[in-house]
């Protein structure tokens, strides 16, 4: 069996950008100093005119993005995700949200899997503080070809993105004909009876992987990719709920106010449902090894397996 390729998503974002920017010819990046980490390098050396490096001004950056936006023009602000939604919070909510101009946040290095960067760099409350502002969308690609149908749907959708991308290569697990990426819209990849396992993120592919494992022990599990966090796709969430009763919640984030909490507010007001949500609990990250942070977090397949066996 031939070994599954694997590609970070914001190499994803950056070579998603480019290939659209054939494409539209309205489509403007921005960036504060972080071109090659974000690869927004790939759009700028196709696009210099269209490209604006705003230096280590992430708040300016949105402003400025929020402008071009009021002129037709589709900016796509990048930076880290601790910058884009830490940082900047404040000029995306009053800037972009408020106003409910067309700006896309392109979000990178996400996550505890940052790694060496350490907690100072690992984003884990994003999600939870972009969701909060009203119109926001909120997408977090599972991998390479998700990453790049979520840039183009961004740039599709009128209002503005959130877009959570990883600097850790994912497996390429959604490289099928049949794939359709739709905002709103999660995907079933997995059909089970005994308990859904809801993911985001890069923790999709480490969930198909612990479902493997809780196979061999006679659990059939479903899995439930939801890339877009906001707005939930709560018919899916419902009806596996309904289905097998027994709800496990997987992502790379703190648990309070992200895919876990948009689940349980379904679930808690439309079907209660046994449930269980798994992300990091109350702490902040440390530096090391994306892989043995993942490992130490319970986040890649073996603690889910071990997590969700506990579960039930």
């Amino acid at each position: 069996m031939s070994e599954v390729k694997s590609v970070a998503t914001r190499q994803s974002y950056g070579e998603a950008l480019a290939e659209f920017g054939k494409k539209y010819d309205n489509l403007y990046v921005l960036d504060a100093d972080l071109a090659a980490a974000t690869q927004t390098k790939i759009f700028k050396a196709a696009f210099p005119e269209r490209h604006i490096d705003c230096g280590i001004q992430e708040s300016n950056m949105v402003g400025i993005a929020a402008g071009l936006a009021s002129t037709g023009k589709v900016p796509f602000c990048s930076s880290f995700a601790m910058f884009a939604a830490g940082r900047a919070y404040e000029q995306v909510r009053n800037s972009v949200g408020y106003p409910h101009f067309n700006v896309k946040i392109g979000a990178t290095h996400a996550g505890i899997s940052v790694g060496e960067d350490g907690a100072s760099h690992q984003c884990l409350e994003d999600i939870a503080l972009m969701r909060e502002i009203p119109g926001m969308v909120v997408i977090n690609p599972a991998d390479d070809v998700e990453a790049r149908a979520a840039v183009e749907a961004a740039y599709l959708h009128e209002g503005p993105v959130y877009l959570r991308f990883g600097r850790l290569a994912v497996p390429v697990i959604n490289d099928n004909p049949g794939y359709k990426f739709e905002i709103g819209k999660g995907v079933t990849l997995k059909e089970g009876s005994d308990v859904s396992l809801i993911a985001t993120g890069l923790e999709v592919s480490e969930t198909l992987k612990a479902a493997e494992m809780l196979s061999a022990d006679g659990v059939n599990a479903e899995v439930i990719n939801i890339h877009t966090i906001k707005p939930l796709d709560e018919d899916l969430i419902i009806k596996t709920a309904q289905k097998t009763k027994k709800v496990v919640t997987i992502e790379e984030h703190f648990v309070a106010g992200g895919l876990g909490s948009a689940v349980a507010e379904v679930l808690g007001e439309k079907c209660p449902t046994l449930m269980k949500r798994i992300g990091v609990y109350d702490t902040f990250g440390e530096s090391g090894p994306a892989k043995d942070l993942l490992h130490k977090y319970e986040l890649d397949a073996e603690g889910i397996y071990k997590q969700v066996k506990a579960f039930l």
